[in-house]
């Protein structure tokens, strides 16, 4: 009715959403993540396989996900072989570049730090990050916890699973909200990030490390093994991948503005009827 008589439409408050120690560390985070993803596919392709147990050996297969390149008739081949059952990655994995002079490596070079093969600095660069990324997770999870985030936005409450499946709900519909915190999903998606994947994919980066586990050797028996711990790693890797493209969807299709200026300024702007309280701007 309003915009039909030419009055700006009605809009919710802009309510300070995001601490400074929040959006400092997220992208933190995201610059971390990123370098730590490509270099440590460089890692992987050093030996692309994965084991389930305490070692991998000539005389017994526990692998689960093995990516390299087989001679077949018609000339090499990709092959990625994934719980025994074999698929041809050709082009993608196993076996990618040009056909005249293709490159045989588990993941291509377009998505490995350095693009060549060179181990030694794919771990220089991963390390690097590695330790930046738990820096920063320490640091957010102080502040976090001393002006309130944790308790208020992160751990769900006995009514958020309560209004878990309604959320759930509407988020399938696309009826998404604007609140001043964050809705039952966001809060589950969230607190698994950050206290289950978060801390997975660094004691399970640990316990690869031979100086952790003469130090900490109860990390081998909490994960399985050392193949086990980098089968975990691999694995919490690639759903932080799926979290990152969900996430990346989600602030697109809630407003990418508004989305932005709450992670850059702090400042969101919440729906039409949000309740306004001291400190709010129109």
């Amino acid at each position: 009715m309003s915009e039909e008589q030419g009055l700006p439409p009605i809009r919710g408050p802009l309510v300070y959403r995001q601490s400074i120690w929040t959006r400092v560390t997220h992208w933190v985070w995201a610059i971390c993540l990123f370098f730590l993803l490509l270099s440590g596919l460089q890692i992987f392709n050093a030996h692309p396989s994965l084991y389930i147990g305490q070692q991998s050996g000539f005389e017994f297969d526990n692998a689960i996900l093995s990516i390299g390149a087989v001679n077949t008739p018609e000339g090499p081949r990709g092959r990625t072989t994934l719980f025994g059952q074999q698929f041809d990655t050709t082009g993608v994995l196993g076996m990618s570049g040009p056909e005249a002079n293709p490159t045989f490596v588990g993941f291509p070079g377009a998505v490995t730090i350095p693009s060549f093969r060179d181990l030694a600095t794919g771990r220089v660069v991963h390390f690097f990050f590695g330790w930046i990324f738990v820096a920063a997770l320490f640091v957010w999870f102080l502040a976090s916890f001393i002006n309130g985030h944790l308790r208020r936005d992160i751990v769900p409450r006995g009514k958020d699973i309560e209004d878990l499946p309604g959320d759930a709900l509407d988020h399938a519909r696309l009826r998404l909200t604007h609140g001043r915190s964050y809705a039952p999903l966001q809060k589950l998606s969230y607190f698994t990030v950050f206290f289950v994947l978060f801390p997975l994919i660094i004691l399970t980066g640990l316990t690869m490390s031979p100086g952790m586990d003469a130090a900490w050797p109860w990390l081998l028996d909490i994960f399985g093994g050392r193949q086990t711990a980098r089968t975990i790693h691999f694995v919490v890797m690639v759903l932080l991948v799926l979290f990152f493209i969900v996430h990346i969807i989600m602030v697109l299709l809630a407003g990418p503005l508004n989305e932005l200026r709450s992670m850059i300024t702090g400042w969101y702007r919440t729906s039409p009827g949000t309740p306004s309280e001291q400190g709010d701007r129109p």
